[in-house]
């Protein structure tokens, strides 16, 4: 059935894991008759926990689309992870939204995980709803919840729907909107007489009338005139206020039991804004902005969210239409590439469900098969009115781990395969490093990459482990050392014969400098590139750890030839000698990369974090304040003291502080560490093999 933009909500559902995310989503889909038994996460039969590794792990790992249809609307709910390795699903899922509700768990209240999920619709100018799952348990405890969210949330938190306890012990729920309670036998409502919560119902009321009358001027008067609202103002003034950012209303119930969920479905509907409210602002080819509005008329704009790689079905793309329609049939151009984009088979998702569609209209959620070079964050249009929307920020993966690929033969497809996985995960990257020749592939955490492994076994069969990756050391020397190279070889025939006299000498930077100061010819010029090729190759190895030689000068003072011996391959064996001769009496040191660090943490945490970057052998630079409330340490740290402190910044914060470290330039390695890397760089095969 397809639905007028007006009758679609899109509505991102995010909290933190294990607060009922998926348990809800799966209890709105079995209360709309969709399913017939209620799924389980325990029992990995949900509808939007169907990857074998969710199922596995009994936690979301990846965003999934869950439209509910229930009386008339059709609410296309997009179920985010709450683990923070898996952060790329909020990320993506946001785009295609209108509204976020969050789950808060009633046993645990707000974690960080909600936090979070309220920062996430504040930074994208999202409707806010919060529900308080799980409000049946015994320890649940909804007005210390509501207190924890006004200190986290602000004054916008407004409770609309209340649990009570009865004395037989089951809960019922106070609607303050209508002043009525209910409670659910089988997951039936069933009205009952309001009970008595004393002075806090009227408190209630008053707190819920005052943040009404702050969104109409009439509703205002007429609270100043000490009138009550009628039901009817009170959803409207809640409706308004909910859609310009000024209230976050508070529902609460049991998604297990099936309590207070018809409450939520029914001002879900009322409160939040429909998809043909939502507006987009994107740039044509010249870069001037175009308004986007949900307009079915108007050209096709489509945005791509999401992308899968699905082994059976090909690439699936989830697509927001945001004006215009899109068929198997559309004529589209991609606004990054610039190219015609031709059109695969339309769907309409539920899980893993799919349902062929003859179109996607206007501000619907749905899938294009196969499209050939869309990918996530792509905008497909109608040549008319060729615009790009901007691509969604993804959070910076950190965690680096070098991959060692598990069968023989397997190395020529891991590139491909990883390639098809940062499609659908783009928070993980995959370089070679230039240094070391491993290939690192890089995530948000431990979990973050195991998940990244499963996925590329199970979906394209390759197989691979992990270890921690080699630091990139350099070496160099501290003072001057001249020294005499003699490579002198007779046999039958022609012998070989080249002499030189070379100067070594540090300079600043990492450049090897090649000069000549040679009087008299005592080495013919043409032999000069030969002791330049020599001193180059020898510096590919130092002389402690064997690691690459730099900030090093060698001058060419002197030496002698042979006019029938000398060569240009017995000039480089020459210097190669002379560079073996002078350096270990250069006082040469090892050089170690040190990287620019930028932890983004809670005031509370920056001496913890100032501590530990000395611990590390670092030096904080200074602390900034950040746009969202956090402090950004600023440090430079060694890169080999670095490996786990992802796992260490998320424990420290419990998952609120994230960082950036880029490299920056070598430093000396202190002497008292130069053993344990000499003796790893002698495991690793480090040094060449002797001309």
């Amino acid at each position: 059935m397809d639905y007028a933009s007006k009758d679609i909500r899109n509505i991102l559902v995010a909290g933190h894991a294990g607060c009922g995310k998926t348990t809800l989503t799966e209890a709105l889909l079995y209360m709309s008759g969709a399913t017939e038994r209620m799924g389980r996460v325990e029992d990995g039969t949900t509808a939007s926990d169907f990857d074998p590794e969710e199922v596995r792990r009994k936690a979301s790992l990846n965003s999934s689309i869950v439209p509910v249809e229930y009386e008339g609307i059709k609410y296309n709910l997009i179920d985010v992870p709450g683990l923070f390795d898996f952060e790329t699903g909020a990320a993506e899922g946001v785009m295609a939204a209108e509204s976020v509700l969050i789950c808060v768990s009633g046993r645990s209240g707000v974690t960080v995980g909600a936090e979070k999920a309220y920062q996430l619709a504040l930074k994208h100018n999202k409707a806010r709803m919060v529900f308080v799952t799980k409000a049946d348990l015994e320890n649940a405890d909804y007005f210390k919840i509501l207190e924890q969210m006004k200190i986290k949330f602000g004054p916008s938190v407004c409770p609309c729907v209340v649990p009570v306890r009865l004395d037989d012990g089951t809960v019922a729920y106070i609607n303050l909107f209508s002043q009525k309670a209910f409670k659910y036998e089988g997951g039936k409502q069933v009205q009952i007489d309001l009970p008595d919560i004393g002075h806090r119902f009227e408190g209630l009321i008053q707190a819920m009338s005052e943040a009404i009358a702050e969104t109409d001027e009439a509703l205002m008067e007429k609270f100043f005139e000490g009138e009550s609202f009628t039901t009817e103002e009170i959803v409207q003034g809640m409706a308004a206020g909910v859609r310009s950012g000024q209230i976050t209303p508070v529902f609460c119930g049991s998604a297990v039991n099936n309590q207070a969920l018809d409450m939520l479905l029914y001002n879900m509907n009322v409160l939040l804004p429909g998809a043909d409210t939502a507006a987009a602002v994107g740039e044509d080819k010249d870069g001037s902005p175009v308004d986007i509005t949900a307009d079915p008329a108007a050209p096709l704009c489509a945005y791509v969210f999401k992308t899968v790689a699905d082994p059976f079905v090909g690439k699936m793309s989830f697509i927001k239409v945001l004006s215009g329609k899109l068929t198997a049939a559309s004529n589209t151009v991609n606004a990054r590439t610039g190219q015609p984009e031709r059109m695969g088979k339309t769907l309409i998702v539920c899980g893993k469900k799919q349902t062929d569609t003859a179109a996607i209209t206007t501000g619907d959620i749905g899938v294009v098969s196969k499209l050939a070079t869309a990918k996530t964050g792509d905008t497909l249009c109608d040549p008319a009115r060729v615009v790009a929307l901007p691509a969604p920020a993804y959070p910076t993966g950190c965690y680096r781990m070098a991959v060692k690929v598990a069968k023989k033969g397997d190395e020529g497809k891991v590139s491909g395969a990883l390639a098809r996985l940062i499609e659908e995960d783009p928070a993980i990257t995959f370089v070679v490093d230039p240094e070391t020749k491993q290939q690192i592939i890089s995530g948000l955490g431990t979990q973050h990459l195991e998940v990244a492994l499963a996925k590329l076994k199970n979906k394209f069969g390759v197989e691979i482990t992990l270890e921690t990756p080699r630091v990139p050391y350099r070496e160099s020397i501290r003072k001057s050392c001249k020294a005499q190279g003699r490579h002198k070889k007779q046999t039958g025939g022609h012998g070989q014969f080249g002499d030189v006299w070379i100067q070594f000498e540090p300079i600043e930077g990492e450049d090897i400098e090649f000069a000549e100061n040679v009087f008299g010819g005592s080495v013919p010029k043409n032999f000069f590139p030969a002791v330049e090729k020599g001193v180059r190759q020898a510096a590919e190895h130092g002389v402690l750890a064997g690691y690459p030689m730099v900030g090093l000068k060698a001058t060419l003072l002197d030496g002698s030839y042979h006019p029938v011996d000398s060569s240009e391959m017995a000039f480089i064996m020459a210097a190669k000698l002379a560079y073996k001769a002078a350096v270990p009496e250069a006082g040469p040191v090892l050089l170690e990369p040190i990287g620019s660090l930028q932890a983004h943490v809670p005031a509370d945490n920056t001496g913890d974090i100032m501590g530990e970057v000395t611990k590390r052998r670092g030096r904080v630079l200074g602390m900034n304040p950040d746009e969202d409330g956090l402090q950004v340490v600023e440090a430079e740290v060694p890169i080999a003291e670095m490996q786990d402190f992802t796992t260490f910044l998320r424990q420290l914060t419990q998952g609120r502080g994230w960082y950036t470290f880029d490299f920056v330039r070598y430093e000396t390695l202190p002497q008292m560490l130069e053993a344990k890397v000499i003796e790893q760089a002698k495991a690793l095969g480090n040094f060449a093999d002797e001309d």
